[in-house]
């Protein structure tokens, strides 16, 4: 596999040129703000929006669906191997240091706006949502970070993969009510750190930290808070604006107070305790705050 996708990179480098050779100034605007669909800094705030302000089942399980599918892709980047764009004749917009295949940018297109147009019978959202997982793969490409192959990689097996989640999940809440106590607790925490331990890396530390912390999130907001996603406009709107301000403020002030020099195993944890703090933060702190000023109800 890895002789066979070694093969295509000239291939691949002529694509990019190709695709680049229509670059303007509108093009550019258009991918930059594309390729920022998935990133991470995008997710951060979209993931919130879904869970606040829409729907909590939809927003616990598009967060398991995403962070299992990105420790998936980081997996598979490092099992590959395969370098990214190099050519001294591509237009570089972006700078990406990890292996190239798959995408990660196509594989949680596909994932994220794939979940969301299952949930619903929409066939305008469907076509919306093949827009924009169209739009943030190519953005890839004519920025200079990946290869056309890596698309094909990231939306394949990101399409595979939703359709087993969806298919693992369909009865995920009756089984987790069966769960004992000590279960509900303890899983959500101690699946991810295996998977950490099973695959180390920034990015597996990044994201089961993230998981770990919003699954801890999740439980403590349904047995403390039981907030509504129901309301006024307004008041989703506010709910919005001061989760993301919270969760914001913990995610830079955290990075701020993070030690430079330090072993790269504890990097890994720091990194971890980060995301988890963070993840914390947005599904129970945030809810509970919510509720205590009145921009979200408490179910009965």
């Amino acid at each position: 596999m890895n002789e066979f996708l070694m093969s295509l990179i000239p291939w691949g480098t002529e694509a990019i040129l190709w695709l680049q050779s229509f670059s303007s100034p509108f093009l550019d605007g258009l991918f930059t703000v594309a390729t920022f669909l998935g990133e991470e800094e995008f997710y951060l705030a979209f993931l919130p929006l879904i869970y606040w302000c829409f729907s909590k089942r939809t927003g616990i399980r598009l967060a398991y669906a995403f962070l299992l599918s990105a420790y998936l892709n980081s997996f598979f980047k490092d099992l590959f191997g395969i370098p990214r764009p190099d050519d001294p004749r591509i237009r570089f917009l972006r700078t990406e240091t990890s292996p190239s295949f798959p995408s990660g940018h196509a594989q949680g297109a596909t994932v994220t706006w794939g979940y969301l147009a299952t949930q619903g019978q929409n066939r305008a959202f469907w076509a919306v949502v093949i827009v924009l997982i169209f739009l943030t793969s190519v953005s890839r490409v004519y920025v200079g970070v990946h290869f056309p192959q890596d698309l094909a990689g990231g939306i394949t097996i990101g399409a595979l993969y939703l359709l087993a989640f969806n298919r693992v999940t369909a009865n995920w809440g009756g089984r987790l009510a069966r769960l004992p106590f000590i279960a509900k607790l303890s899983l959500p925490v101690l699946v991810p750190l295996a998977l950490v331990i099973a695959h180390p890396s920034e990015n597996t530390a990044m994201t089961m930290g993230a998981l770990a912390g919003m699954g801890l999130g999740f439980w403590l907001e349904g047995k403390f808070v039981g907030f509504s996603t129901d309301g006024l406009w307004w008041k989703r709107g506010l709910r919005f604006f001061v989760g993301l301000i919270l969760v914001i403020g913990f995610y830079v002030g955290l990075k701020a107070v993070f030690p430079t020099e330090v072993t790269p195993s504890f990097v890994l944890v720091w990194r971890a305790i980060r995301y988890g703090i963070v993840g914390v933060v947005g599904t129970f702190l945030a809810p509970w705050i919510f509720v205590k000023v009145t921009l979200a109800e408490a179910k009965s």
